[in-house]
C-alpha cells in the first residue's frame, strides 16, 4: 500500500512537472524536448534526486510513448503518398542518407566503438525529427511556402526508411547471428510490403472495419490493434515501432483523421514520459566527457543537413532563398534520434553512446529553430558581401586595360 502509494506521488509529480515544462517552452516557442531530457537527467542516477517506485511504471510508458509516436507519423500518409514520393524523390533520399548517416557511423568508428555503435550513431545523425520541423514550419507561417513540398518528402523518405532500418538496427543490437538477421529483414520487409499493398488496394474497406461514430471505441479499436501489432513485431523482432508504423499507414481517409484528433493528446503525454525515461538512464556526470565529440557531430550534421535541404530543392528548381530555407529548416533531430540510441542503451552497447545522443539531440534540438529562421538571410548577407567584394575589383579592370604601361 506504501509503496502504491509512493508510485502515485512520484508518477503525478513527473506528469505535473512534463506539463509545466511543456507551457514554460511554449510560452517561449522552442521545443519542449531539451527540457524532457533534462527532467529525466535530474532525475535519473547521479541526478539531484533520483526516483525509485515509479521508474518500472515509466519504463512502460515510455514504450508506449514510442509505439504512439511511430503510429501517429504513420497516421500522417496515405500508401499512395508514401509510393509516389519514393518514386518522385529517391535521389534526394539517398543524398540525406549519405551526407548525414555517414558522419554518425564515421563519428562512432573514431571513437573505437565498434561496427555496431557506428550504425547505431549513424541513424542517429540520419533522421530529422518530424515534429520540431513541423512545429517550426507552422510558427514560422511557412507552411504554404513553396519548398515546404521538398522538406516534408525527405521527412517522408526518412520515415519509410524507418521501416527498414530499425529492424537492422534491433538485430545488431540483440546480437543475433546474419542468418536470423536476415530473416527479421525480411520479414519486416514482406510486412512493409504487404501492409503498403493492402492499404493501396483494401485502405477504405480496413478504415470502414476500423471506423466507429463513437470516439470512445474508434480510440479503443486503433490503440488496440496498434499496441497488438506491436507486441507482434516485437515477438517476431522486427520492432514495436515498425509494427506501429504499418498500422498507421494502412488507417486511411476519416479514421486516421479521427484516430489523430483522439490520440494526440496521448502521444504528447507518453512522447515526453519517454524523453524523461531516456534521460533517467543516462548519467549527467557522462556527459561532459562526450560534449566535445557531440558538438563536432552536431556542426557537421547541421552543415550537411542543410547541404541535403538545398541539393534537394534545387533539384525541385526552387529559387535560391527556397533552397536555404529548406536545408536550415531540416537541422532538428529529436525524438527518432532518442529512440535509436535507446535501443542500443538498452542492449547495453556502449556506454558513452546514449549521453552523446542525449548531448548531440539536446544540441540540435535547440539549433534546429534557429537555423530555420536564421539561414536563408544569413546567406544572403553573405552573398551581398561576396557581391560587394567582386564588384570593385570588376569595375577597375577595365580602367587597368587603359594604363599604358611606363615602358613602352
Amino acid at each position: 500500500m506504501h509503496s502504491s502509494a509512493v508510485l502515485l506521488i512520484e508518477f503525478g509529480s513527473i506528469i505535473l512537472g512534463l506539463g509545466l515544462l511543456g507551457r514554460f517552452a511554449a510560452r517561449f516557442q522552442f521545443s519542449p524536448i531539451p527540457l524532457y531530457l533534462l527532467a529525466g537527467l535530474a532525475f535519473g542516477e547521479g541526478g539531484l534526486l533520483p526516483l525509485g517506485a515509479s521508474e518500472e511504471f515509466v519504463a512502460i510508458g515510455a514504450e508506449i510513448g514510442v509505439i504512439l509516436l511511430l503510429l501517429m507519423l504513420g497516421l500522417e500518409y496515405t500508401a499512395s503518398d508514401l509510393v509516389s514520393n519514393l518514386k518522385a524523390h529517391y535521389p534526394s533520399g539517398l543524398v540525406d542518407f549519405t551526407l548525414n548517416a555517414v558522419p554518425g557511423a564515421a563519428a562512432a568508428l573514431l571513437l573505437g566503438w565498434g561496427p555496431v555503435a557506428a550504425v547505431v550513431l549513424a541513424g542517429v545523425t540520419w533522421i530529422s525529427s518530424s515534429g520540431v520541423i513541423a512545429k517550426v514550419l507552422g510558427d514560422l507561417g511557412r507552411v504554404g511556402n513553396r519548398e515546404t513540398p521538398v522538406i516534408l518528402s525527405v521527412l517522408v523518405l526518412e520515415d519509410l526508411a524507418m521501416a527498414v532500418y530499425l529492424p537492422i538496427v534491433t538485430a545488431l543490437v540483440a546480437g543475433v547471428g546474419l542468418a536470423a538477421g536476415s530473416v527479421t529483414l525480411a520479414v519486416a520487409l514482406g510486412a512493409a510490403g504487404l501492409v503498403l499493398f493492402v492499404a493501396l488496394r483494401y485502405g477504405r474497406v480496413l478504415s470502414r472495419f476500423v471506423s466507429s461514430d463513437d470516439p470512445e471505441k474508434l480510440l479503443l479499436v486503433v490503440l488496440g490493434l496498434t499496441i497488438l501489432v506491436a507486441g507482434v513485431a516485437q515477438q517476431l523482432q522486427v520492432s514495436a515501432a515498425v509494427g506501429a508504423f504499418l498500422v498507421g499507414i494502412a488507417l486511411s481517409g476519416e479514421v486516421a483523421e479521427g484516430a489523430h484528433t483522439l490520440l494526440s493528446p496521448l502521444r504528447d503525454l507518453f512522447a515526453a514520459v519517454f524523453f524523461v525515461f531516456f534521460g533517467l538512464h543516462t548519467d549527467p556526470a557522462s556527459i561532459p566527457p562526450v560534449l566535445v565529440p557531440a558538438l563536432a557531430l552536431a556542426v557537421v550534421t547541421a552543415g550537411t543537413k542543410i547541404a541535403t535541404g538545398h541539393w534537394a530543392a534545387r533539384r525541385a528548381g526552387i529559387s535560391v532563398k527556397g533552397r536555404w530555407r529548406a536545408g536550415g529548416a531540416l537541422v532538428a533531430r529529436g525524438e527518432f534520434s532518442i529512440v535509436i540510441a535507446g535501443l542500443a542503451v538498452t542492449a547495453g552497447i556502449e556506454p558513452s553512446l546514449g549521453p552523446l545522443a542525449t548531448a548531440y539531440v539536446l544540441i540540435l534540438v535547440v539549433l534546429g529553430p534557429l537555423t530555420a529562421r536564421y539561414t536563408e538571410p544569413l546567406a544572403g548577407r553573405w552573398a551581398r558581401l561576396r557581391e560587394a567584394r567582386r564588384s570593385p575589383v570588376e569595375e577597375s579592370a577595365p580602367e587597368a586595360l587603359t594604363e599604358t604601361p611606363v615602358g613602352d
